[in-house]
């Protein structure tokens, strides 16, 4: 199998390229090699390069930014992602389209379904919603991935910027009611790597296994991170509200996503996020 992914520069395509399976052979390209926002450069690339699959790792993902963004949120995020399911369309390539919890308000008090009803409450949500439909429209055929808290040993993330919190401040303060699942990028691109390969049809959920606030979640790296050696000081960590810590962007308050449908698919079963956190802080 040929497949392209495209965003060679983030987290989740360095670990497309860390974990590419036997049997396929894969071209990374960044956005200065193909400008997914523009409609005749992403045809005419498919159309040369005729690939079996493409892998969309790219995205808009500065959600705060986004709200006075909206031009190039909704051009990375809502026109690339229809650009490339026309292209796949015409040349019969199966498409992986990566979204977002954010597509939810966080209303919810059970785990999100991919048949749930959405109702993103900020422009980075809003606008991955409408590259998911805008794919479904395209591309019937195609698999879109919605998944949580995405982080890895590369790239600017949650886990990396604690890290050097945890380093630098005498405590901190961290949001404690915004429930969701971290999700290691590593264990996302197995999954999108057996999507490109098995091509279920439809929206599906994928996140690690358990849920936590982000105040959990800082907790655990602190805890694991001292264990491994990489914190050589133990600091408070303070649990805050929402409120206490105002952004742009809404925030989804829980979003929880069920990733069952994606597991039967793919015949795949989820980690506990602090199994993942811990093989992600072993890498470091």
């Amino acid at each position: 199998m040929y497949i392209l992914i495209i965003g060679k520069n983030g987290q989740l395509a360095y670990e497309l390229a860390n974990s590419m399976p036997a049997g396929i052979t894969a071209k990374f390209l960044s956005s200065h090699e193909l400008d997914i926002s523009n409609q005749a450069a992403v045809h005419t690339l498919i159309a040369t390069e005729q690939p079996n699959a493409v892998i969309n790792a790219a995205a808009y993902t500065a959600v705060d930014k986004a709200e006075t963004e909206q031009e190039q949120a909704y051009a990375v995020n809502a026109k690339g992602p229809q650009y490339l399911a026309e292209a796949c369309q015409a040349v019969g390539a199966h498409l992986v389209q990566v979204s977002t919890d954010f597509v939810f308000d966080g209303t919810a008090n059970t785990p999100y379904l991919p048949t749930s009803a959405t109702n993103p409450v900020s422009v980075y949500g809003s606008s991955k919603l409408a590259g998911e439909q805008a794919v479904q429209q395209a591309l019937p055929s195609a698999t879109i991935i919605r998944t949580s808290w995405v982080y890895s040993s590369h790239g600017n993330n949650f886990v990396k910027t604690m890290l050097r919190l945890m380093k630098e401040k005498e405590q901190l303060g961290v949001v404690a009611d915004q429930i969701g699942a971290p999700t290691w990028a590593a264990g996302l691109a197995r999954v999108c790597w057996q999507a490109a390969q098995q091509k279920p049809a439809g929206i599906y959920h994928w996140s690690d296994a358990g849920v936590a606030s982000w105040y959990d979640f800082a907790v655990a790296i602190q805890s694991l991170a001292r264990c491994k050696g990489l914190l050589n000081k133990q600091i408070p960590v303070n649990a805050i509200a929402t409120a206490d810590y105002p952004t742009p962007a809404k925030r989804p308050s829980y979003s929880v996503l069920s990733s069952k449908q994606l597991c039967q698919a793919l015949g795949i079963s989820q980690i506990h996020w602090r199994e993942q956190l811990n093989a992600m802080l072993n890498e470091l």
